[in-house]
Protein backbone atom coordinates (compact mmCIF):
# COMPACT_ATOMS: atom_id res chain seq x y z
CA UNK A 1 0.00 0.00 0.00
CA UNK A 2 1.35 3.40 -0.98
CA UNK A 3 0.83 6.43 1.55
CA UNK A 4 1.72 10.14 0.09
CA UNK A 5 3.41 13.05 2.33
CA UNK A 6 1.70 15.92 -0.24
CA UNK A 7 -1.48 17.23 0.27
CA UNK A 8 -4.19 15.19 -0.82
CA UNK A 9 -6.09 15.10 -3.74
CA UNK A 10 -9.85 14.64 -4.96
CA UNK A 11 -9.12 12.21 -8.07
CA UNK A 12 -12.55 11.83 -10.62
CA UNK A 13 -12.15 8.64 -12.93
CA UNK A 14 -14.91 8.55 -16.03
CA UNK A 15 -15.72 5.06 -15.24
CA UNK A 16 -19.46 5.14 -17.11
CA UNK A 17 -17.50 2.34 -19.40
CA UNK A 18 -16.82 0.15 -16.53
CA UNK A 19 -16.99 -3.72 -16.80
CA UNK A 20 -16.56 -6.35 -19.00
CA UNK A 21 -19.65 -5.85 -21.07
CA UNK A 22 -18.16 -2.92 -22.83
CA UNK A 23 -14.77 -4.91 -23.98
CA UNK A 24 -11.16 -4.25 -23.68
CA UNK A 25 -11.93 -0.39 -22.19
CA UNK A 26 -14.34 -1.79 -19.68
CA UNK A 27 -11.71 -4.41 -18.35
CA UNK A 28 -9.24 -1.30 -18.47
CA UNK A 29 -11.52 0.60 -16.61
CA UNK A 30 -12.83 -2.00 -13.92
CA UNK A 31 -9.12 -3.33 -13.06
CA UNK A 32 -7.37 0.12 -12.89
CA UNK A 33 -10.12 1.38 -10.23
CA UNK A 34 -9.79 -2.42 -8.27
CA UNK A 35 -6.04 -1.97 -8.26
CA UNK A 36 -5.87 1.56 -7.74
CA UNK A 37 -8.29 0.70 -4.13
CA UNK A 38 -5.04 -1.81 -3.07
CA UNK A 39 -2.32 0.59 -3.57
CA UNK A 40 -4.09 4.54 -2.74
CA UNK A 41 -5.12 4.45 0.51
CA UNK A 42 -4.31 8.16 0.80
CA UNK A 43 -5.96 10.30 -2.10
CA UNK A 44 -10.19 10.84 -2.37
CA UNK A 45 -11.38 8.87 -5.72
CA UNK A 46 -14.72 9.30 -6.70
CA UNK A 47 -15.82 7.13 -9.26
CA UNK A 48 -18.64 8.21 -11.80
CA UNK A 49 -21.06 5.08 -13.35
CA UNK A 50 -24.57 4.98 -15.29
CA UNK A 51 -27.54 3.19 -13.98
CA UNK A 52 -26.28 -0.40 -16.06
CA UNK A 53 -23.63 -0.66 -14.41
CA UNK A 54 -24.25 0.85 -11.04
CA UNK A 55 -24.10 -2.50 -8.89
CA UNK A 56 -20.99 -3.80 -10.89
CA UNK A 57 -19.07 -1.66 -8.75
CA UNK A 58 -18.83 -1.53 -5.23
CA UNK A 59 -15.73 0.78 -3.51
CA UNK A 60 -13.71 -1.74 -1.60
CA UNK A 61 -11.42 0.97 0.42
CA UNK A 62 -13.14 3.85 2.36
CA UNK A 63 -11.17 6.57 -0.12
CA UNK A 64 -13.14 5.00 -3.20
CA UNK A 65 -17.12 6.43 -3.49
CA UNK A 66 -18.99 6.53 -6.76
CA UNK A 67 -21.56 8.88 -8.52
CA UNK A 68 -24.15 8.16 -10.57
CA UNK A 69 -23.47 9.82 -14.06
CA UNK A 70 -26.28 7.96 -16.09
CA UNK A 71 -25.15 10.03 -19.30
CA UNK A 72 -24.56 7.98 -22.72
CA UNK A 73 -21.26 8.71 -24.29
CA UNK A 74 -20.39 10.02 -27.01
CA UNK A 75 -23.81 12.06 -27.42
CA UNK A 76 -24.53 15.93 -27.03
CA UNK A 77 -25.52 15.12 -22.95
CA UNK A 78 -22.19 14.32 -22.85
CA UNK A 79 -20.80 17.15 -23.16
CA UNK A 80 -23.35 19.56 -21.84
CA UNK A 81 -23.99 17.62 -18.56
CA UNK A 82 -20.86 15.83 -17.88
CA UNK A 83 -18.69 18.66 -16.63
CA UNK A 84 -21.24 19.80 -14.29
CA UNK A 85 -21.71 16.79 -12.55
CA UNK A 86 -18.06 16.53 -12.09
CA UNK A 87 -17.67 20.41 -10.88
CA UNK A 88 -20.62 19.63 -8.46
CA UNK A 89 -18.21 17.07 -6.85
CA UNK A 90 -15.23 19.20 -6.10
CA UNK A 91 -12.74 16.89 -8.68
CA UNK A 92 -8.96 18.65 -8.90
CA UNK A 93 -7.96 16.12 -11.17
CA UNK A 94 -10.03 14.35 -13.59
CA UNK A 95 -8.87 10.90 -15.56
CA UNK A 96 -10.86 10.33 -18.81
CA UNK A 97 -10.03 6.93 -19.76
CA UNK A 98 -11.29 7.52 -22.97
CA UNK A 99 -11.26 10.08 -25.91
CA UNK A 100 -14.13 11.20 -25.07
CA UNK A 101 -13.50 14.62 -23.31
CA UNK A 102 -16.38 16.69 -22.77
CA UNK A 103 -15.36 20.49 -25.10
CA UNK A 104 -16.01 22.49 -22.25
CA UNK A 105 -14.65 20.42 -19.68
CA UNK A 106 -11.49 23.12 -18.30
CA UNK A 107 -10.89 21.60 -14.95
CA UNK A 108 -7.32 19.42 -15.13
CA UNK A 109 -6.93 16.61 -16.62
CA UNK A 110 -5.55 13.47 -17.80
CA UNK A 111 -6.70 11.26 -21.08
CA UNK A 112 -6.14 7.74 -22.16
CA UNK A 113 -6.11 7.11 -25.75
CA UNK A 114 -5.88 3.65 -26.48
CA UNK A 115 -5.98 4.26 -30.54
CA UNK A 116 -6.46 5.96 -33.11
CA UNK A 117 -8.68 3.60 -35.04
CA UNK A 118 -10.92 6.24 -36.63
CA UNK A 119 -8.44 8.08 -37.68
CA UNK A 120 -6.81 5.69 -39.45
CA UNK A 121 -10.01 3.41 -40.50
CA UNK A 122 -13.11 6.11 -41.20
CA UNK A 123 -14.80 3.96 -43.22
CA UNK A 124 -18.13 3.75 -43.59
CA UNK A 125 -18.25 -0.11 -43.19
CA UNK A 126 -17.88 0.37 -39.61
CA UNK A 127 -20.54 2.35 -38.84
CA UNK A 128 -24.70 2.08 -39.48
CA UNK A 129 -25.59 5.54 -39.98
CA UNK A 130 -26.07 6.84 -43.21
CA UNK A 131 -23.46 8.88 -45.13
CA UNK A 132 -24.60 13.03 -43.87
CA UNK A 133 -24.94 11.47 -40.42
CA UNK A 134 -21.01 9.47 -40.60
CA UNK A 135 -19.88 12.25 -41.99
CA UNK A 136 -20.49 14.97 -38.85
CA UNK A 137 -20.20 11.91 -36.21
CA UNK A 138 -16.71 11.71 -37.73
CA UNK A 139 -15.93 15.67 -37.83
CA UNK A 140 -17.07 16.23 -33.71
CA UNK A 141 -14.86 12.69 -33.07
CA UNK A 142 -11.83 14.64 -35.05
CA UNK A 143 -12.84 18.04 -33.08
CA UNK A 144 -13.16 16.28 -29.59
CA UNK A 145 -9.95 14.07 -29.77
CA UNK A 146 -7.97 16.87 -31.05
CA UNK A 147 -9.12 19.10 -27.75
CA UNK A 148 -8.76 16.05 -25.79
CA UNK A 149 -4.91 15.61 -26.66
CA UNK A 150 -4.14 19.24 -26.78
CA UNK A 151 -5.80 20.47 -23.51
CA UNK A 152 -4.78 17.20 -21.25
CA UNK A 153 -2.28 17.86 -18.52
CA UNK A 154 -1.00 14.05 -19.25
CA UNK A 155 -1.90 11.26 -22.09
CA UNK A 156 -1.86 7.86 -21.31
CA UNK A 157 -0.98 5.05 -24.20
CA UNK A 158 -1.18 1.72 -23.83
CA UNK A 159 2.11 1.00 -25.73
CA UNK A 160 4.63 2.55 -27.42
CA UNK A 161 3.21 2.16 -31.28
CA UNK A 162 0.05 3.92 -29.65
CA UNK A 163 2.34 6.53 -28.31
CA UNK A 164 4.52 7.80 -31.11
CA UNK A 165 1.11 7.76 -33.48
CA UNK A 166 -0.34 10.25 -30.89
CA UNK A 167 2.67 12.39 -31.04
CA UNK A 168 2.94 12.33 -34.98
CA UNK A 169 -0.90 12.56 -35.42
CA UNK A 170 -0.91 15.48 -33.10
CA UNK A 171 2.79 17.40 -32.87
CA UNK A 172 3.36 16.69 -28.88
CA UNK A 173 6.13 16.35 -27.18
CA UNK A 174 7.55 12.90 -25.96
CA UNK A 175 7.28 14.13 -22.14
CA UNK A 176 3.07 14.88 -22.47
CA UNK A 177 2.80 10.87 -23.02
CA UNK A 178 3.40 8.08 -21.04
CA UNK A 179 2.73 4.71 -22.10
CA UNK A 180 1.21 2.78 -19.58
CA UNK A 181 1.27 -1.53 -20.71
CA UNK A 182 -2.29 -2.86 -19.83
CA UNK A 183 -2.44 -6.46 -18.50
CA UNK A 184 -4.39 -9.80 -19.36
CA UNK A 185 -7.59 -10.32 -17.59
CA UNK A 186 -6.95 -13.57 -14.86
CA UNK A 187 -9.81 -15.58 -16.68
CA UNK A 188 -8.61 -18.31 -14.74
CA UNK A 189 -9.75 -16.63 -11.10
CA UNK A 190 -13.42 -16.80 -12.34
CA UNK A 191 -15.80 -19.47 -10.50
CA UNK A 192 -18.73 -21.68 -11.70
CA UNK A 193 -17.82 -21.62 -15.45
CA UNK A 194 -20.58 -23.88 -17.29
CA UNK A 195 -18.29 -27.23 -18.82
CA UNK A 196 -17.72 -26.16 -22.53
CA UNK A 197 -20.53 -27.32 -24.45
CA UNK A 198 -18.65 -26.93 -27.94
CA UNK A 199 -17.15 -29.81 -29.33
CA UNK A 200 -13.20 -29.93 -29.44
CA UNK A 201 -10.99 -29.84 -30.65
CA UNK A 202 -11.76 -25.79 -31.96
CA UNK A 203 -9.90 -22.37 -33.54
CA UNK A 204 -10.33 -19.68 -31.18
CA UNK A 205 -11.22 -16.19 -31.71
CA UNK A 206 -12.30 -13.52 -28.65
CA UNK A 207 -13.26 -10.49 -29.41
CA UNK A 208 -15.48 -7.66 -31.15
CA UNK A 209 -16.20 -8.01 -35.13
CA UNK A 210 -15.49 -4.22 -36.61
CA UNK A 211 -14.07 -4.24 -39.44
CA UNK A 212 -10.34 -3.89 -38.62
CA UNK A 213 -10.30 -7.39 -36.67
CA UNK A 214 -10.65 -8.62 -40.18
CA UNK A 215 -12.77 -11.36 -39.40
CA UNK A 216 -14.05 -11.48 -43.00
CA UNK A 217 -10.26 -12.48 -44.12
CA UNK A 218 -10.36 -15.24 -40.75
CA UNK A 219 -13.35 -16.57 -42.77
CA UNK A 220 -11.82 -16.73 -45.91
CA UNK A 221 -8.19 -18.49 -44.15
CA UNK A 222 -10.67 -20.75 -42.39
CA UNK A 223 -12.94 -21.95 -45.88
CA UNK A 224 -8.86 -22.64 -47.27
CA UNK A 225 -7.79 -24.37 -44.16
CA UNK A 226 -11.00 -26.89 -44.07
CA UNK A 227 -10.41 -27.53 -48.02
CA UNK A 228 -7.00 -28.10 -47.47
CA UNK A 229 -6.39 -29.74 -44.49
CA UNK A 230 -9.75 -31.60 -43.66
CA UNK A 231 -12.41 -30.04 -41.18
CA UNK A 232 -11.37 -31.75 -38.14
CA UNK A 233 -11.09 -28.73 -36.35
CA UNK A 234 -14.19 -25.64 -35.60
CA UNK A 235 -13.76 -22.00 -35.74
CA UNK A 236 -15.32 -20.43 -32.75
CA UNK A 237 -15.38 -16.77 -32.84
CA UNK A 238 -16.84 -15.37 -29.15
CA UNK A 239 -18.11 -11.65 -28.86
CA UNK A 240 -21.25 -9.74 -28.55
CA UNK A 241 -23.28 -10.03 -31.28
CA UNK A 242 -23.88 -6.67 -32.99
CA UNK A 243 -24.81 -6.06 -36.15
CA UNK A 244 -20.76 -6.67 -37.54
CA UNK A 245 -21.20 -10.38 -36.11
CA UNK A 246 -24.95 -10.31 -37.75
CA UNK A 247 -23.32 -9.80 -40.96
CA UNK A 248 -20.45 -12.47 -40.49
CA UNK A 249 -22.80 -14.81 -39.40
CA UNK A 250 -24.70 -14.34 -43.01
CA UNK A 251 -21.49 -15.28 -44.92
CA UNK A 252 -20.18 -17.97 -42.70
CA UNK A 253 -21.52 -21.15 -44.35
CA UNK A 254 -19.53 -23.49 -42.87
CA UNK A 255 -20.99 -25.84 -39.83
CA UNK A 256 -17.42 -25.81 -39.07
CA UNK A 257 -17.91 -21.92 -37.54
CA UNK A 258 -19.14 -21.27 -34.03
CA UNK A 259 -21.15 -17.72 -32.82
CA UNK A 260 -21.28 -17.68 -29.23
CA UNK A 261 -22.22 -14.42 -28.07
CA UNK A 262 -20.93 -12.55 -25.16
CA UNK A 263 -20.01 -14.78 -22.37
CA UNK A 264 -19.22 -14.32 -18.77
CA UNK A 265 -15.97 -14.59 -17.68
CA UNK A 266 -16.78 -17.65 -15.66
CA UNK A 267 -17.80 -19.14 -19.01
CA UNK A 268 -14.72 -17.36 -21.46
CA UNK A 269 -12.57 -19.02 -19.25
CA UNK A 270 -13.60 -22.59 -20.11
CA UNK A 271 -13.92 -22.03 -23.77
CA UNK A 272 -10.08 -20.65 -23.62
CA UNK A 273 -8.90 -23.72 -21.30
CA UNK A 274 -10.17 -26.19 -23.84
CA UNK A 275 -8.91 -23.92 -26.66
CA UNK A 276 -5.85 -25.64 -29.26
CA UNK A 277 -5.07 -22.51 -30.98
CA UNK A 278 -5.80 -18.57 -30.66
CA UNK A 279 -5.98 -16.24 -33.45
CA UNK A 280 -5.76 -13.07 -33.46
CA UNK A 281 -6.43 -11.71 -36.99
CA UNK A 282 -6.93 -7.75 -36.31
CA UNK A 283 -5.05 -5.05 -38.85
CA UNK A 284 -5.09 -2.08 -35.74
CA UNK A 285 -4.37 -2.55 -32.35
CA UNK A 286 -3.63 -0.04 -29.56
CA UNK A 287 -2.42 -3.06 -27.26
CA UNK A 288 -4.21 -6.64 -27.75
CA UNK A 289 -5.49 -8.25 -24.43
CA UNK A 290 -7.46 -11.12 -25.77
CA UNK A 291 -4.32 -12.83 -27.14
CA UNK A 292 -2.50 -12.44 -24.04
CA UNK A 293 -4.93 -14.01 -21.96
CA UNK A 294 -4.84 -16.92 -24.26
CA UNK A 295 -1.14 -17.38 -23.50
CA UNK A 296 -2.24 -17.06 -19.40
CA UNK A 297 -4.74 -20.30 -20.39
CA UNK A 298 -1.80 -22.11 -21.80
CA UNK A 299 -3.05 -21.66 -25.35
CA UNK A 300 -0.52 -20.77 -28.29
CA UNK A 301 -0.99 -17.80 -30.35
CA UNK A 302 -0.89 -17.04 -33.95
CA UNK A 303 -1.42 -13.74 -34.44
CA UNK A 304 -1.18 -10.69 -37.08
CA UNK A 305 1.84 -8.81 -36.62
CA UNK A 306 0.40 -5.45 -37.94
CA UNK A 307 0.68 -2.16 -35.55
CA UNK A 308 1.61 -2.85 -31.60
CA UNK A 309 1.28 -6.77 -31.46
CA UNK A 310 4.54 -7.39 -32.32
CA UNK A 311 5.53 -5.47 -29.18
CA UNK A 312 3.03 -6.82 -26.99
CA UNK A 313 3.45 -9.86 -27.88
CA UNK A 314 7.10 -10.16 -28.71
CA UNK A 315 8.85 -13.64 -29.70
CA UNK A 316 4.94 -15.98 -27.79
CA UNK A 317 3.43 -15.63 -30.92
CA UNK A 318 3.70 -17.01 -34.60
CA UNK A 319 2.69 -14.49 -36.93
CA UNK A 320 1.12 -13.77 -40.30
CA UNK A 321 0.40 -11.03 -42.85
CA UNK A 322 -2.97 -10.23 -41.92
CA UNK A 323 -4.07 -9.72 -45.50
CA UNK A 324 -3.27 -12.66 -47.15
CA UNK A 325 -5.99 -15.24 -46.48
CA UNK A 326 -3.94 -18.31 -47.55
CA UNK A 327 -0.69 -17.22 -45.44
CA UNK A 328 -3.22 -17.43 -42.61
CA UNK A 329 -4.75 -20.61 -43.13
CA UNK A 330 -1.01 -21.69 -43.07
CA UNK A 331 -0.54 -20.34 -39.89
CA UNK A 332 -3.01 -22.22 -38.39
CA UNK A 333 -2.00 -25.63 -39.90
CA UNK A 334 1.67 -24.97 -39.22
CA UNK A 335 0.95 -24.30 -35.21
CA UNK A 336 -1.86 -27.09 -34.74
CA UNK A 337 0.88 -29.96 -36.07
CA UNK A 338 3.86 -28.75 -35.08
CA UNK A 339 4.72 -29.93 -31.30
CA UNK A 340 8.08 -27.99 -31.14
CA UNK A 341 6.40 -24.84 -32.11
CA UNK A 342 3.51 -24.94 -29.46
CA UNK A 343 5.77 -25.60 -26.62
CA UNK A 344 7.89 -23.41 -28.05
CA UNK A 345 5.46 -20.63 -28.22
CA UNK A 346 4.21 -21.61 -24.18
CA UNK A 347 7.38 -21.61 -22.92
CA UNK A 348 8.52 -17.94 -24.38
CA UNK A 349 4.72 -16.82 -23.43
CA UNK A 350 6.24 -17.25 -19.21
CA UNK A 351 8.48 -14.70 -20.24
CA UNK A 352 6.05 -12.12 -21.94
CA UNK A 353 3.20 -12.51 -19.48
CA UNK A 354 5.75 -11.55 -16.71
CA UNK A 355 5.88 -7.85 -18.11
CA UNK A 356 2.20 -7.42 -17.42
CA UNK A 357 0.69 -7.02 -14.12
CA UNK A 358 -2.57 -4.58 -13.30
CA UNK A 359 -1.02 -3.68 -10.28
CA UNK A 360 1.85 -2.12 -12.21
CA UNK A 361 -0.40 -0.48 -14.38
CA UNK A 362 -2.49 1.22 -11.68
CA UNK A 363 0.79 2.39 -9.90
CA UNK A 364 2.16 3.63 -12.85
CA UNK A 365 -0.86 5.75 -13.20
CA UNK A 366 -1.12 7.07 -9.80
CA UNK A 367 2.67 8.42 -10.80
CA UNK A 368 0.84 10.24 -13.25
CA UNK A 369 -1.98 11.47 -11.06
CA UNK A 370 0.57 13.00 -8.57
CA UNK A 371 3.10 14.28 -11.07
CA UNK A 372 0.38 15.83 -13.04
CA UNK A 373 -1.50 17.19 -9.66
CA UNK A 374 1.75 18.84 -8.80
CA UNK A 375 1.68 21.60 -11.74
Amino acid sequence: MVKHCQSIMKIGIDARMFGPKQGGLGRYIEQLIINLEKIDRANEYVIFLRKNNWAEYSPAAPNFIKVLADIPWYGWAEQVKMPGIIKHEKIELMHFPHWNVPFFFNAPYIVTIHDLLLLHYPTRKASTLGTVAYWFKNLAYKIVLRHAVQKAGAIITPSEFTKKDVMSTFNLPAEKIVTTHLAPYNNAAAKDGRASAIPEPYVLYVGVAYPHKNLDRLLLAWNIFTEKYGNKYRLILSGKHNYFYKKLMESAKSDSIIFTDFLSDADLSVVYDHASLFIFPSLYEGFGMPPLEAMAHGVPVISSRSTCLREILGDAAYYFDPEQPAEIAGAIQTVLTDQNIRNNLLEKAKNVLARYSWEETARQTLNIYLSTGQK
